[in-house]
């Protein structure tokens, strides 16, 4: 299996697994939710070229800079928002190990 395939495997089931772990009565919402979170990918589509498996994410893309995770960390904070910061800080977390596995 391919690192990418790994990292987009990883995508799903992380957040799958935080769900039923932190919100096992609301689960499939919650999965979803985060789920939906992977839309921050679409900051992917302003590079050139889109996919460059060689790329780091992380401070490259403008959803995946550190002004934008600090953003991310603060809709953490507040309940409203907690599910969807979540999400986003688990995405960047991914991206990020992924970053180190290339060896950024």
């Amino acid at each position: 299996m391919s690192r990418f395939a790994i990292h987009m495997l990883l995508h799903i089931f992380v957040p799958a697994l935080v769900a039923r772990i932190a919100y096992k009565q609301r689960f499939y919402w919650a999965w979803a939710m985060m789920l939906l979170t992977m839309l921050v990918d679409i900051d992917h589509l302003w590079a050139n070229p889109v996919l460059e498996p060689s790329r780091c994410s992380i401070g490259f893309h403008l959803l995946h800079s550190y002004w934008a995770i600090g953003l991310y960390s603060l809709l953490f904070v507040f309940p409203k928002t907690r599910l969807v910061g979540l999400g986003l800080i688990i995405h960047m977390l991914l991206d990020g190990l992924d970053c180190m596995v290339m060896g950024f």
